[in-house]
C-alpha cells in the first residue's frame, strides 16, 4: 500500500485523521470516479514489453490491468496481443476469432496496427491488437522471412501510432523465448517483468536477463528493463516477504513499491472478457493494479522511462 500524505485526504485542510480505512476510501474513490482522477501523460510514448518465460506469474493479468487502469485515468493505451493463446484478446473483450484482422496479419505486413486495432468496451481509452489461432504458426513462418526479428518494430510505425494517438503500449509476449518474444523486445524502449511471490520466483530469471542483454547488444542498444512487478503476494507467508525482499534488494528502484496480492477476483475477471477494474473495481486486487499503473505513469511523466 502505498503512503498517501494527509492533504490527499478527503477534507484535507480540515484537520480530517488520515488513517488506513480513509486511504482505502480514496482508492475506491478513484477506481469509481476516474474521470476526477487524472494521471499525468508521460514525457514521450512508451512501449512496453511484458515478458517472464514462466508461465502463470500474473503476465497478461498484469498487462491488461495497467493497461485498462492507465486508460481509465484519462491515458489512451495499446495492448498488442503477442500470445498465441489469445488470453489478453480474451479478457479485454475483443473478437479475436479467425479472419479477425490481427498482430498476425500486421506481422505478415498485410494490414497496418492502427486497422487491426479495436477499442475494447471496457474504455474508448484501452485499444487492442487482438491475437488469433493464426498466430500460433507464426514463430515458423517468421524463420524465413527477412528481418524476421523486428516484424512488429517495421509494423509500430509513426505514423500508426500517431494516427491511433497512444500514450502507452504494452506488448503481451508468449510463455517463451521465441521469435514472437524477441519481436516484443525489438519493438519496445522497455521491459516490465512480472514476479510471482513464490518459492520458484526466480527461476528462469537469470535466462530472461540474458535473452535481454542479446537484444541489447545485437538488435535494439535502446532496451532496458525498467519495472519490475511483484504479484501474487500472499501476507500470510513468510515466504511472500522474502521473496519480497531479495527481488527488491537485488533489482533496487527499479521494482515498483505496490505489490498485486494473491485474489480471486483477479483470477476470475478474464473468465467474464473483463479487467478486474471493470469486473469488481472496488477489489484490493483492482486498487493494487490502480496503484500500480499510477506508480508507472507518474514515473513516465518524471523521468520520461520508469
Amino acid at each position: 500500500m502505498n503512503p498517501r500524505t494527509p492533504q490527499d485526504a478527503p477534507g484535507a485542510g480540515h484537520e480530517l485523521a488520515w488513517t488506513p480505512i480513509a486511504e482505502e476510501a480514496v482508492r475506491a474513490a478513484r477506481v469509481l470516479h476516474p474521470e476526477e482522477h487524472q494521471l499525468p501523460r508521460p514525457n514521450r510514448r512508451r512501449v512496453l514489453t511484458v515478458a517472464n518465460q514462466k508461465g502463470g506469474v500474473g503476465k497478461t493479468t498484469s498487462a491488461v490491468n495497467l493497461a485498462a487502469g492507465l486508460a481509465l485515468h484519462g491515458l489512451k493505451t495499446l495492448v498488442i496481443d503477442l500470445d498465441p493463446q489469445g488470453n489478453a484478446s480474451t479478457a479485454l473483450n475483443v473478437d479475436h476469432r479467425s479472419g479477425t484482422p490481427s498482430v498476425y496479419e500486421a506481422l505478415l505486413g498485410e494490414v497496418s496496427l492502427a486497422d487491426a486495432a479495436a477499442v475494447s468496451e471496457q474504455s474508448p481509452n484501452l485499444l487492442c491488437v487482438p491475437a488469433t489461432i493464426d498466430l500460433a504458426g507464426a514463430e515458423i513462418e517468421l524463420v524465413s522471412m527477412a528481418s524476421r526479428e523486428a516484424r512488429l518494430k517495421e509494423a509500430l510505425t509513426d505514423e500508426a501510432l500517431d494516427q491511433l494517438g497512444v500514450d502507452y503500449i504494452f506488448i503481451d509476449c508468449p510463455p517463451s523465448l521465441g521469435l514472437l518474444t524477441v519481436n516484443a523486445m525489438v519493438a519496445a524502449q522497455e521491459v516490465l517483468i512480472p514476479i510471482q511471490c513464490e518459492y520458484y520466483a526466480l527461476e528462469g530469471l537469470g535466462q530472461l536477463l540474458s535473452n535481454i542483454e542479446l537484444v541489447q547488444r545485437h538488435l535494439n542498444p535502446e532496451l532496458a528493463v525498467s519495472t519490475i512487478l511483484l504479484t501474487m503476494y500472499d501476507g500470510r507467508t513468510k515466504l511472500a516477504d522474502q521473496v519480497t525482499q531479495e527481488v527488491r534488494s537485488h533489482f533496487g528502484d527499479v521494482v515498483l513499491k505496490t505489490v498485486i496480492p494473491r485474489s480471486v477476483k483477479v483470477s476470475e475477471a478474464p473468465g467474464y472478457g473483463q479487467t478486474v477494474l471493470a469486473y469488481d473495481p472496488g477489489s484490493r486486487g483492482a486498487m493494487s493494479y490502480l496503484d500500480a499503473a499510477r506508480e508507472v505513469a507518474e514515473r513516465g511523466a518524471q523521468e520520461g522511462t520508469a
